[in-house]
């Protein structure tokens, strides 16, 4: 498994510090065991080689998407990669560099928002799954996006995701369905995709988890809700990428949110060692 620290935050609608998160997350990870207590595995066992963070702080909003595309694609093949952000403008890049032609790619989402603004502002965070759509070629069928909040989008927003063939999935749907349900149904219907990106906006929890995530909402996920999706999904053979963005550290209360984070991020890894159970 790779790990990579992808330090971009220039893209930010409204401005933050999210570059910082890579970093900052893994002085946290200090704080936690290597054990899954409830999954019975450690993973101090598991094969991880982190390749520290790339140097794409500084870049500008037009020249992110073939900045970070640019690494991507040179990365050494993988299992699985996770990707620490960063703000969400990095999903488009990190999403295209799996491929020439896009249509054998699925795209699964945890987001409070829709991500589907007009790209007349360039590649900014708010506009990453419009960007692959639009200018990438990837199919709005082949995405679903989990845990959209009640008021973090636009009608005009949920009418392109319809009018695009995106499923999208509400935060009341996972706790009417469970994730487990939910996930297990996004794998589905990206049965004949044969790479599977996961996007892990931290912003889709519920604001009392994240108060550090600039997008979060009262109303959005649990921290349980949003670990147990991400381990599923990590768990699946055909998720070879993950990212874990929009956590802006400079707005962190006693280091809360990037402990979430941590926690995701070891979840993840926890969910790709079932693999080899």
């Amino acid at each position: 498994m790779l790990v990579i620290g992808v330090p971009s935050s220039k893209a930010s609608i409204g401005g933050s510090k999210a570059d910082m998160a890579p970093l900052e997350m893994r002085e946290r990870l200090n704080h936690f065991s290597t054990y899954h207590g409830e999954l019975d595995i450690d993973l101090g066992s598991l094969p991880v080689k982190d390749l520290g963070n790339w140097p794409v702080s500084e870049l500008a909003i037009d020249a992110i998407v073939e900045g970070v595309g640019d690494l991507a694609v040179s990365l050494p093949d993988a299992e699985m990669t996770l990707f620490l952000g960063g703000d969400n403008a990095i999903t488009r890049p990190l999403v295209a560099a799996l491929s020439g032609d896009l249509t054998s790619v699925g795209l699964i989402t945890f987001d409070a928002h829709h991500d589907v603004r007009d790209l007349g502002n360039g590649p900014t965070n708010g506009t990453p799954i419009r960007g692959l759509i639009e200018e990438h070629g990837l199919p709005g069928g082949n995405v679903v996006q989990i845990g959209i909040h009640s008021f973090a989008n636009s009608a005009p927003y949920r009418a392109y995701c319809d009018d695009a063939g995106i499923t999208t999935v509400t935060v009341d749907e996972v706790e009417r369905e469970g994730m487990a349900n939910v996930v297990d149904a996004a794998l589905s219907r990206l049965n004949a995709c044969s790479k599977i990106y996961v996007d892990v906006d931290v912003d889709v929890l519920d604001r009392a988890f994240a108060p550090a995530c600039p997008g979060a909402r009262p109303g959005g996920l649990t921290v349980r809700q949003l670990a147990a999706g991400v381990a599923r999904c990590a768990a699946h053979p055909s998720v070879v990428a993950m990212d874990l963005v929009e956590v802006d550290p400079t707005a962190d209360i006693a280091h809360q949110t990037l402990d979430v984070m941590a926690h995701l991020f070891l979840t993840a890894a926890a969910g790709f060692a079932t693999r080899y159970e």
